[in-house]
């Protein structure tokens, strides 16, 4: 199956489609916006021909989108896995991060992840049809409203759609100078709850247990844990506590966020959180758990299909690598161990931009610089159109490097 043309692909026009996504902020607990930005995703896809089925939002998150692509023979085909919603706050174009562009690189909220990578996506799967019309294997796009909370209402729905389909592209950013994401690590999240006694901050407070103050011992406790030479973190992210200045606080909560590389280290995670006990007398301590990501290691039909991207990326003048990253996407849902793959026979690969920054000021997307551009994700998408090998084992190959 021959592909697109380099020359088919307008970068410029292409960047501009792509701030007009930029442009809409979607972060995670505004489902109203995060709504906004898949429909107009989805009804791009549906102008290319994809059947549109909008599954609701729950829990005050937006609704996911499936779009399928049917094809000649209807069997397990290429799922696209793509995420809308953001962690910048609304307001982030005002203030922090407006769109703007510096030489061959464009900043905004969302840009490199992951509007980039799925802006890609979808004009590649344009230039496919384009050229050849209906593709050799059917392909899906799910687009998820809440992958940046870790996917709490949409799991479920990940992984069902991922055991139907023989390839799962994911276009996240890339990452370590650009290599291609095979693998990712477990991520657990764990919610602190600290509980003490009230009292007047001036008059009374030595009959106070300040639940704040019992919060912010467990948090140096939690992070001390972490052993950056074994690739094990714990981090707080949030915390939250206290009515009045003038009242010992009752109550306060935090979030944490471990990373584990091995199904060990997670295991050893979780039992040390699950086992946190109160430091402070009088006050009490609770720890819940909260999403998961499992470990995702690279099975042998997911460095299959690497294999023929890179064959690919040869053919049209430079090298790609892969490996492993800390960073969890909802692509650790589809690589996970716990889905028998033997049995439902998916991989998941990664395609994506690059960047040098995640989610700060400094967020960027180089138009002209990353080698995951528009041409090179149609020679992406292609193999996987048309090439079938025979379906992937259980994880467990060695981890690449």
């Amino acid at each position: 199956m021959p592909v697109p043309a380099s020359s088919s692909f307008d970068q410029e026009a292409m960047l501009q489609g792509l701030l007009e996504w930029v442009a809409i902020e979607s972060p995670t607990n505004c489902a109203e916006r995060v709504n906004r930005m898949i429909s107009v995703v989805a009804r791009r896809l549906a102008e290319l021909g994809a059947a549109i089925e909008t599954l609701p939002g729950r829990g005050g998150h937006g609704d996911a989108v499936r779009a399928r692509f049917s094809s000649a023979e209807e069997t397990p085909g290429i799922l696209v896995l793509a995420h809308l919603d953001t962690v910048h706050p609304v307001g982030t174009l005002e203030r922090a991060l407006p769109i703007r562009r510096e030489g061959d690189r464009c900043y905004g909220p969302g840009i490199f992840d992951m509007k980039g990578g799925t802006f890609i996506a979808v004009e590649a799967m344009r230039q496919v049809l384009q050229t050849h019309g209906k593709t050799p294997l059917p392909v899906t796009f799910l687009l998820i409203p809440d992958e940046e909370i870790g996917s709490p209402t949409t799991r479920a729905l990940i992984e069902a759609e991922a055991r139907r389909s023989k390839y799962v592209l994911v276009p996240e950013p890339a990452q370590d100078r650009g290599r291609l994401i095979t693998g990712r690590w477990a991520f657990a999240r764990f919610i602190l709850t600290a509980r003490g006694q009230p009292a007047h901050a001036g008059a009374n407070t030595g009959s106070g247990r300040s639940a704040i103050h019992e919060m912010a011992q467990q948090i140096l406790r939690i992070e001390g844990l972490s052993r950056p030479q074994d690739n094990v973190t714990f981090s707080v992210g949030t915390i939250h506590g206290g009515t009045f200045v003038n009242v010992v606080p009752l109550e306060c909560s935090a979030q944490v966020l471990a990373v584990a590389p091995s199904q060990v280290e997670l295991e050893w995670i979780r039992g040390t959180m699950l086992d946190l006990a109160p430091i402070s007398p009088g006050v009490e301590f609770r720890v819940e758990e909260g999403p998961v990501r499992p470990l995702f290691e690279a099975s042998s039909g997911t460095l299959e299909i690497f294999t023929l991207a890179r064959q690919l990326a040869r053919e049209i003048g430079f090298e790609i690598e892969h490996g492993s990253v800390g960073g969890g996407s909802d692509g650790n849902f589809t690589g996970a161990p716990v889905i028998d793959l033997k049995a439902s026979g998916f991989v998941a690969t990664v395609f994506t931009p690059t960047a040098n920054t995640f989610w700060s000021p400094r967020l960027c997307r180089g138009p002209g610089s990353s080698p995951a551009c528009s041409p090179n994700s149609a020679e992406r998408l292609r193999p996987a159109c048309a090439v079938r090998p025979e379906r992937s084992e259980r994880p467990g190959d060695p981890r690449p490097g």
